[in-house]
């Protein structure tokens, strides 16, 4: 597996609160961790930084290739437990951390598995020759509403709380992140992102850049749009090929 990874400023913000992290085990399997920080321009970062860090650590020292998949569940999961725990004691102990928390999407994909753990509304996607598909679903406001009828997801994109999420790292002493495994076939491509790039770039769109630019300059061609389209935000994109 290829693995290709970016992150920018954005054209609105003065300070990257995005994080990420990328590896590759010796078996081949393949790491990646995309975060976005929250809580103001002073601690956000911050929770990003130490989040991705944690859970990247704990997971490269913990990770055996004789794992079966409901010890990698447990693995991932207690990963982002342990990011959350000092997360959340950093923002009790230090008033300037206040308040600071982080979205989380995690991947490790082992042959042809993709086991994704996240908290929080970045998000992992899956393309394949045919189609895209999100893989993960936002902790935000917004998606309880759309789930429940409230409102489509057409209106979502534009309302008032659409950056509002529900879950984070650091958030709460405990986190509740969602887990799933998906099964990656080899020409397909699984792409993680902060919502810096999904706020302006939509799925056919996403699905149109990966698949007609080359591997090496695909990251930087998503980012790219999204600047093009706005920038508002920070953006983060890890491409697995």
């Amino acid at each position: 597996m290829n693995i290709y990874s970016k992150t920018d400023i954005g054209k609105k913000r003065e300070l990257n609160q995005d994080s990420f992290f990328t590896g590759k085990f010796d078996n081949g399997a393949v790491l990646a961790v995309v975060c976005d920080g929250m809580g103001g321009a002073k601690c956000g970062n911050v929770a990003s930084e130490k989040a991705a860090s944690i859970i990247s650590d704990y997971i490269v020292k913990s990770y055996s290739p004789k794992m079966n998949s409901t010890s990698i569940e447990k693995l991932l999961r207690a990963a982002v437990q342990s990011a959350n725990l000092e997360v959340y004691e950093l923002s009790s102990s230090n008033e300037e951390y206040r308040g600071m928390g982080t979205t989380a999407v995690v991947a490790l994909i082992i042959d042809n598995l993709a086991h994704i753990v996240h908290v929080g509304d970045s998000r992992a996607y899956l393309i394949t020759n045919s189609d895209i598909e999100q893989l993960t679903s936002d902790h935000s406001v917004v998606q309880a509403m759309i789930n429940k009828g409230e409102i489509s997801a057409l209106e979502a994109k534009n309302h008032p709380r659409k950056n509002i999420i529900t879950r984070a790292i650091g958030a709460e002493e405990t986190v509740l992140c969602d887990y799933s495994i998906v099964l990656k076939p080899e020409s397909a491509t699984i792409l993680i992102c902060t919502d810096g790039l999904t706020n302006h770039i939509d799925e056919q769109s996403l699905y149109k850049i990966i698949k007609t630019t080359p591997q090496e300059e695909c990251a930087a061609a998503l980012i790219n749009k999204a600047n093009e389209d706005g920038g508002t935000d920070n953006i983060t994109a890890v491409l697995i090929y």
